[in-house]
């Protein structure tokens, strides 16, 4: 008998109900011949499976079909809940439970990044975070300002690149912080202010045409 081809296989939409009901039989039905019934007294297969308690939903317990039902019958997921716990609920629920805020007052984290939208959002895929790095830092990228500012850098003419090293100052700078640390390095280099030495006229004489570079441009706010 000739092995069957790999390429021989039905990708149909039937073909998949088909293959999929030799292992499932009603909605929700997860095969298994070794799992019991977890109601008590009863030792028939546990097909079906439903959350320990509402504190644990991604928790199980397994019953067959006849008990699964009375288990469905008798679960009440609100039971016990206040009015002010449902109306609250039923306002989250119209955003899927995201938080919502009004327009211009959105949270800004110490940070400075807004918070992450769906917070623990992959946990409830059943994934384990060890090391910290799914959780609400998981969509910032530490490096990002750096980045940005290197990027404004790069938009620059070379001449005002090289100013702002010479001067001490990135893109973000304000012109108003620029002039006063320009100012500050006048003041500090002149031969005046140095009882007429002149070992820093160099450095004097580039900072002089740095500010001349930035002044007149209008990069900066």
């Amino acid at each position: 008998m000739s092995a069957r081809s790999p390429l021989d296989y039905d990708i149909s939409v039937t073909a998949d109900k088909r293959r999929r009901a030799r292992t499932r039989g009603l909605s929700g039905e997860i095969a298994s011949e070794a799992r019991k019934c977890d109601w008590s007294g009863c030792s028939n297969p546990g097909l079906f499976r439903a959350p320990k308690s509402r504190e644990e939903l991604n928790e199980y317990r397994w019953f067959c079909q006849a008990h699964i039902r009375d288990f469905n019958k008798s679960w009440n997921y609100y039971e016990g809940w206040s009015e002010a716990a449902l109306d609250s609920q039923r306002r989250a629920e119209f955003a899927w439970e995201r938080p919502t805020w009004r327009l211009g007052q959105r949270p800004i984290r110490p940070d400075g990044a807004p918070g992450h939208a769906d917070g623990r959002a992959w946990a409830r895929w059943g994934f384990q975070d060890p090391l910290e790095v799914l959780g609400e830092n998981a969509t910032i990228n530490p490096g990002g300002a750096a980045e940005a500012a290197r990027r404004r850098t790069r938009l620059l003419p070379k001449n005002e690149q090289s100013a702002l090293e010479i001067l001490g100052c990135t893109p973000d700078t304000p012109k108003t912080d620029i002039r006063r640390r320009y100012r500050a390095l006048v003041k500090d280099l002149h031969p005046d202010m140095k009882g007429g030495a002149r070992e820093d006229e160099d450095r004097l004489r580039d900072v002089v045409w740095a500010w001349d570079q930035i002044k007149g441009s209008r990069s900066f706010r």
